[in-house]
């Protein structure tokens, strides 16, 4: 695949992939809909390796990293299903965009990494009053939304911790064999879950088997490859620029396909939240940016 249908791709199936989390738990319950997920996408995975003449290392180290990827993954994504049923699908992306901030704020303490720059300060703290004001949107609407807003937060958090453990470990495993092999750990307990939680459902739709049938094959088999192809063809400059166009673009997926209403506080959440991002990823070029940073530099330690 070209590089740029890759990126478009990798932008359609991060913009559409909340709204089918929503999607795959009607009528059957999210426990459902994230096991079946994830069953269909280990089986599909291990079809591609197996095709491939790829082997899935199994030594100590490999066991290690897909035990901390697989935990992270079933605690992270069990949030943001639980999550769903309680907000706009629309904020699941604009919530989980923190997490490039929240890595690096985690990676500065677990891995001792020095960067985090004057610029990338004051895009966390954007990035933070974003928050603050999705938050208190949530909690002036109906119903439980501020309890989708702190799961969503909590799952961001664990799915960055389980981003800079893997770069603690320093795996060279491919990125699709790490995802397999996560998903061998994951998938049990997902399944496991489901059993204690919920019945096998009498009747599933045709809309919540396709939204299944889509994250598993699409969202989880296609869009995690994808996402690491292109951090090989491209900076990660350009590749971090997803991160600001999906936000948008599953808010304008929710409304236009699930009616989803967006009023003034969100858009305002959502442009403190990229202006954060932007100023994270792109600050060093601007002019205020570098005053600020040598400033920071001349700081007394």
């Amino acid at each position: 695949m070209s590089v740029p249908a890759a990126y478009l791709t990798v932008i359609l199936i991060w913009s559409t992939t909340p709204l089918a989390i929503q999607w795959s738990s009607v009528g059957v319950g999210y426990e459902f809909g994230v096991a079946a997920r994830m069953f269909i996408g280990l089986l599909a995975l291990l079809a591609i390796i197996r095709l491939r003449g790829q082997s899935l290392p199994w030594n100590r180290h490999a066991r290690l990293v897909y035990l901390v990827s697989g935990i992270s993954l079933f605690l992270a994504m069990s949030l943001v299903y639980w999550s769903a049923q309680f907000i706009p699908s629309g904020w699941i992306s604009v919530i989980f965009g923190l997490s490039p901030l929240i890595t690096s704020a985690l990676a500065t303490i677990i891995l001792h990494e020095n960067n985090l720059t004057a610029g990338r300060l004051i895009g966390m703290l954007l990035g933070l009053a974003g928050l603050a004001v999705v938050f208190a949107e949530g909690l002036t609407l109906a119903g439980a939304a501020w309890m989708g807003v702190v799961g969503m937060i909590v799952g961001t958090l664990i799915h960055s911790l389980g981003a800079v453990l893997l770069q603690k470990l320093k795996t060279d495993i491919p990125a699709i064999t790490i995802t397999a092999g996560s998903l061998i750990v994951a998938t049990p307990a997902f399944v496991l879950n489901f059993a204690v939680m919920r019945s096998w459902p009498e009747q599933i739709g045709t809309t919540t088997m396709l939204s299944i049938v889509y994250l598993a094959l699409l969202g989880s088999t296609l869009g995690f490859p994808l996402y690491f192809y292109l951090l090989k063809k491209l900076n990660a400059e350009r590749v971090a620029l997803i991160a600001l166009i999906t936000p948008v673009t599953a808010l304008l997926v929710g409304a236009l396909l699930n009616n989803e209403t967006i009023n003034t506080r969100v858009w305002l959440g959502t442009a403190l939240i990229l202006s954060g991002l932007a100023i994270y990823e792109y600050g060093k070029y601007l002019k205020f940016a570098k005053k600020w940073q040598k400033r920071w530099n001349q700081r007394p330690l």
